[in-house]
């Protein structure tokens, strides 16, 4: 059995619950995926699952190669799996991984937002108004003395490329499960535009609210 499986961000919307509360859910599609490499410890030193998304138009001589077996995937990534043995190359994962009220961590890149400022950034204040100021409004200010460091550090809040992030989101609950329409809703929100990829695994840490 694998432990993560990959999908596509559909959009946001809400659930009823049976006591008449609404939980505002994610809408992912999720799957089928299918196995195209299963590594091992003898040969290549660890121990994975390969597996592949979305069917692609166009595949260099090198990726056909490696996908000759199974088909052409669009998207490949490894996941770990609670047994290798049970694991074979074509084998197909669907959203039925996952059942109703489990927990999973969902991993995808975050919105990018160009390039920005400190202020959008990183949430600074911005400068006086006032007593002439007029040009410091969104400037950053200093960023160091002169004498000592001398230098500017490494790390420091400044404006630059925004988004466009691996983010992780843990302990998600997931409020739905359809298998028939590869479908998986999950409370709250996940990283990522309109159909952007993201992986869903299983929660390494458990933390229940």
């Amino acid at each position: 059995m694998l432990n993560a499986i990959l999908g596509k961000k559909i959009g946001t919307s809400r659930v009823f619950n049976q006591d008449g509360t609404v939980s505002a859910v994610t809408a992912l599609r999720v799957g089928p995926c299918t196995v195209t490499q299963v590594k091992t410890g003898v040969v290549d030193g660890y121990e994975a699952v390969q597996i592949g998304f979305e069917n692609a138009r166009n595949l260099n001589k090198p990726a056909r190669g490696h996908l000759k077996n199974t088909g052409s995937f669009r998207h490949l990534r490894e996941v770990e799996t609670d047994d290798l043995g049970s694991v074979q190359v074509g084998q197909q994962v669907d959203v039925g991984l996952f059942e109703t009220g489990q927990r999973v961590d969902i991993v995808g890149k975050s919105k990018g937002r160009g390039f920005a400022g400190t202020i959008k950034r990183h949430n600074f204040s911005g400068g006086p108004k006032t007593h002439g100021q007029s040009d410091r409004h969104r400037a950053p200010g200093s960023i160091g003395a002169g004498t000592y460091p001398g230098r500017v550090y490494k790390g420091l809040k400044m404006a630059g490329h925004m988004g466009d992030h691996r983010v992780t989101v843990r302990n998600v609950e997931v409020v739905q499960s359809d298998p028939d329409r590869n479908l998986l809703l999950v409370k709250g929100s996940v990283p990522g535009a309109r159909n952007s990829l993201v992986l869903v695994q299983k929660s390494k840490k458990i933390v229940r609210s």
